[in-house]
């Protein structure tokens, strides 16, 4: 048998980064983009004089490449006596076609191949990214059976098998310690900002990463049972089983549908049956068709959403879709994250308590020193707190580290430990000693600091939402109930797993807004009726599965993006109010009397610039308001 700190293989170390498809790697993509260069060149040459020919031929070819796709779900639909948009938007655009207007029909077909290869990529990223996350998990293990090593795909593990974690591999299996001492950074799972120690009757996780110690573990769950790919199917779930908000024409898009086709259909019947020409009576049917179909609604919709997003955009928070923003203006309370959300995420020396006949600064370079050669957390911390008080580090011998206990070494011709002691003494942070020559010199207590803009961002939650938020986190309750009082938060739940903030969001009783950054909130984000993501530490499958990403990690931004995408949900109703004014009035003199063909183009156009221009009212930057 090895000895237990032997490597065997190379340390399966960081986050793996999965494979991302680009936008134009998917088939969707590539026909919404054909579609519109069509467009562009039909209209281009349309606009230049060039021959007509050349100009519908361009057309018809944007008509193809975008609008097969959509017409051939719309005919499933048919063939299972349902009707969508859609297929209206077809029709009205091969319509609009017959009739002369081209280029109005090549519009519709663009906008609706884009909005489907847009949502294809979303999908597409998501799924990317939660093959990512399995990848956190190694696809092998070294198993001890009868005192013999052997790797073994980890999928082959069983409960009972012993299992040996050498420094910086990732751990294979949940499962119970039951040899050595090691650090493990456990912020996959329970979001913990800072490595915890983990010794013989500590409960380990797959996925997580081990320290400088090496490890026996017990497994505990099988491959398909681990936290981490309970956390995959979690997320899976929750975008299989969520019902998609839907923009208001897609509420109503069946009877719509179906209202326009009959409609149209009888337009052109009953004239005919009471003597009307063929050419006279598909005019009028055509002219209604044109007039009646969505266009204004769906545009009434989409500027106000595309342009709060434009302006989030600027101020550093992607909004992945107009639904995504319209979901933002319905969110009545808030969970929030603590490790990387409220706080930093990263740990910060917050305090160094001298002993008596130290001089605090002389003993933090001197632990400083001790440190500088170790890569834990909080090794780097102290270094950081060294220098940034102007201290110079000096050099150190003789450097041992213990793993699960501390370092030593000697440091300017005196032996300088620093240890964890055996309790913290009820302290919100962790603390460790340092010792000189055998004297103890001085405690230092780190922490994960507080964003500067969290407690003012919490009270605009409060402000925005009409509730208070509530704090979800993995973290123990001290340490939770220390943030949760500076930043005013009175709703606090600790030590909660992926599947407990899961639990917490789907038992709320209103549509809640989660916030996190790691990989363990996803879950909970896809679960939200909104996720929001802090992209700057934020974990690959944290970030796609958000549907809000706070680019910058400015958490009053959370807020005032709420309160864009309310403002924006008023102007769409505006909107829907004047282009349903238009339409009725349109269709109305179309039925009743003879509108001309061009004042029924004019007409339906002139409304789409109406409710446009009034959609692009969010672009001034105005329209982003933080509050203090």
């Amino acid at each position: 048998m090895r000895a237990l700190t032997e490597p065997t293989s190379a340390p399966t170390t960081g986050t793996p980064s999965p494979t991302r498809r680009s936008l134009l790697a998917l088939p969707e993509a590539r026909w919404a983009a054909g579609s519109l260069l069509a467009f562009l060149l039909g209209l281009g040459t349309e606009l230049a004089g060039g021959p007509a020919w050349l100009a519908w031929a361009l057309y018809l070819a944007c008509y193809a490449t975008g609008g097969w796709e959509p017409a051939l779900e719309g005919l499933r639909a048919l063939r299972e006596r349902t009707l969508d948009v859609d297929l209206l938007m077809i029709v009205a655009a091969i319509g609009a076609a017959s009739i002369g207007q081209v280029t109005d029909g090549g519009l519709l077909i663009v906008i609706f191949a884009t909005s489907g290869a847009l949502e294809a990529y979303a999908t597409a990223r998501t799924e990317d990214s939660v093959r990512g996350l399995l990848d956190l998990a190694p696809d092998t293990a070294v198993r001890v059976t009868d005192g013999v090593e052997e790797t073994v795909p980890a999928a082959e593990l069983r409960v009972g098998d012993v299992i040996v974690v050498r420094p910086g591999e990732r751990l294979g299996a949940d499962g119970v310690v039951v040899e050595g001492a090691s650090d493990v950074d456990q912020s996959t799972i329970t979001g913990e900002s800072l490595p915890v120690t983990r010794t013989t009757g500590h409960e380990v996780f797959a996925g997580t990463l081990n320290g400088s110690g090496a490890l026996r573990v017990r497994v505990g769950r099988d491959a398909s049972e681990t936290v981490i790919a309970r956390i995959v199917e979690m997320v899976s779930e929750a975008s299989r089983t969520q019902a998609p908000t839907q923009l208001f024409i897609e509420k109503v898009e069946q009877r719509y549908s179906v209202g326009v086709v009959v409609a149209t259909l009888a337009v052109f019947a009953v004239p005919m049956l009471f003597g009307d020409s063929l050419e006279s009576a598909l005019l009028r049917a055509m002219t209604f068709m044109i007039v009646a179909s969505p266009c204004a609604v769906v545009l009434a919709t989409m500027p106000p959403l595309l342009s709060a997003i434009a302006n989030a955009g600027r101020h550093g928070v992607l909004v992945k879709s107009a639904v995504a923003m319209e979901r933002l203006a319905e969110v009545r309370r808030v969970a929030l994250d603590k490790t990387g959300t409220l706080t930093e995420g990263r740990p910060r020396v917050t305090e160094v308590r001298g002993e008596p006949g130290h001089d605090a600064d002389e003993v933090l370079a001197l632990a400083a020193g001790a440190e500088h050669l170790s890569e834990h957390p909080l090794a780097r911390a102290i270094v950081a707190a060294a220098r940034e008080r102007g201290l110079d580090v000096p050099p150190a011998d003789d450097f041992q580290a213990v793993a699960g206990h501390g370092v030593s070494a000697a440091v300017g011709g005196r032996r300088v430990e620093v240890t964890r002691p055996a309790s913290d003494g009820g302290s919100a942070g962790t603390i460790v000693v340092v010792t000189v020559d055998g004297m103890a010199a001085a405690e230092l207590e780190i922490s994960d600091r507080l964003r500067p803009d969290a407690a003012a961002a919490v009270r605009a939650l409060r402000e925005v939402t009409g509730t208070d938020p509530v704090l979800l986190t993995g973290d123990g309750e001290r340490a939770a109930a220390r943030v949760a009082d500076e930043v005013g938060i009175s709703d606090v739940r600790a030590r909660l797993l992926p599947q407990d903030k899961v639990a917490a969001v789907r038992s709320s009783g209103e549509p809640t807004m989660a916030v996190g950054d790691g990989v363990n909130d996803a879950p909970a984000l896809a679960a939200a009726h909104s996720g929001v993501a802090m992209g700057r530490a934020g974990a690959d499958l944290t970030l796609e599965t958000a549907d809000v990403v706070v680019v910058r990690d400015e958490l009053s931004a959370v807020p005032a993006v709420i309160d864009l995408s309310r403002r924006a949900r008023r102007l769409v109703k505006q909107n829907l109010v004047i282009a349903g004014t238009f339409i009725t009035v349109l269709v109305v003199w179309d039925l009743a009397g003879h509108l001309p063909l061009p004042l029924g183009v004019a007409g339906h156009e002139g409304s789409t610039v109406i409710v446009g221009l009034n959609g692009l009212r969010l672009l001034h930057r105005g329209a982003w308001r933080v509050r203090r």
